[in-house]
């Protein structure tokens, strides 16, 4: 098979597409003949030299894919060949195969096309793991999504939106803000503009946010707290503004709040087979009803990820994108 390749980080240009040798499915995984990925965040960072992959994992980029059951690893049961699924991945998904913890698949969720089911994974696991099973956002709270028009901010607004909470969003400029109130967005920031806790004490009558999730980090942890409600929850998922901050625990002590911190991709197996298992039960019926949609950027070729990382590093995107991966060859082709 072939798979997008890192011989040296560095640049969008770092990546390469060579053939490499197929994965086998180990006891209790299965085999996935890959549709379409995603580009993720951390994909830019494993480029660049910043994110190895866990040990034992695959060396390829890609946190997420769709595709179809190929082979099935010993032990697997209730998936079958030709099963449509979608998947969170430990790497991998740069490929046009990878093998998959069964743990880790979902099915091709009802009303979505097996492309797009590449756009859910990692946003679905990310945004269910963290703002509800982690900080519990309730009915009638408001959560703060900074970076609202990202795969994980759109993906934020709709699941807050659809469990009866409040959305307040950041986001950089006019047209971004808009796609966020499209998706449900009540209250709209532009944080090269306007100062989003001053912003958001004034939309809250001074009350701030009850839990906000954070990909920004260092930058904004001072103002975060500010923000936060009495009993809020900062959820911090992403360290695009640096990782070293200083903390007001006076502050922090008089809100009774909470900062937590979170990845996905490192947790042990059982840790994330009960994140899917939570998604599947929770957010892929409202997907299935079509209140939750993916919301997809542009599609690119698998083999031109070069120029899809150059977008999503630009930030004019907003949403997923997605890589579509060549067909890959089947076993009795010559290759």
């Amino acid at each position: 098979m072939h798979a997008i390749t890192i011989p040296e980080p560095g640049g969008p240009e770092a990546l390469v597409w060579a053939e490499v040798p197929d994965p086998v499915p180990a006891e209790g995984e299965v085999l996935v003949e890959v549709v379409a990925s995603a580009v993720n965040r951390a994909d830019l960072l494993q480029r660049q030299g910043f994110y190895d992959p866990p040990p034992g994992s695959s060396p390829y980029p890609g946190l997420e894919c769709s595709g179809r059951i190929v082979a099935l690893g010993p032990g697997v049961s209730g998936w079958s060949v030709g099963d449509e699924v979608c998947a969170l991945l430990v790497g991998g998904g740069y490929a046009q195969k990878v093998a998959v913890p069964v743990g880790q698949l979902l099915p091709r969720p009802e009303g979505v096309d097996l492309v797009t089911a590449a756009a859910l994974p990692e946003v679905a696991c990310t945004v269910w793991s963290n703002v509800f099973m982690l900080a519990h956002l309730r009915p009638g709270e408001t959560l703060l999504v900074h970076g609202g028009g990202s795969g994980i901010g759109t993906m934020a607004i709709q699941l807050a939106k659809a469990v009866g909470a409040r959305v307040a969003v950041t986001a950089g400029g006019p047209e971004k803000l808009a796609r966020c109130a499209e998706l449900g967005a009540d209250i709209l920031i532009d944080y090269r503009e306007q100062d989003f806790v001053e912003e958001l004490h004034k939309a809250t009558d001074g009350a701030g946010a009850d839990v906000i999730l954070d990909i920004v980090g260092a930058k904004y942890l001072d103002r975060n707290i500010k923000a936060l409600a009495v009993s809020g929850r900062l959820v911090v998922i992403g360290l695009q503004g640096g990782v070293k901050g200083e903390l007001n625990l006076g502050a922090l002590m008089a809100k009774r709040a909470a900062v937590l911190a979170t990845t996905l991709r490192s947790r042990p197996l059982n840790e994330k087979a009960a994140v899917v298992a939570a998604v599947r039960e929770h957010v892929w019926p409202l997907i299935g009803a079509g209140t939750v949609k993916p919301v997809v950027d542009r599609t690119v070729a698998m083999t031109d990820a070069v120029e899809a990382h150059r977008a999503v590093e630009a930030s004019g995107h907003v949403g997923k994108v997605l890589l579509l991966a060549p067909q890959a060859p089947h076993h009795d082709q010559p290759r």
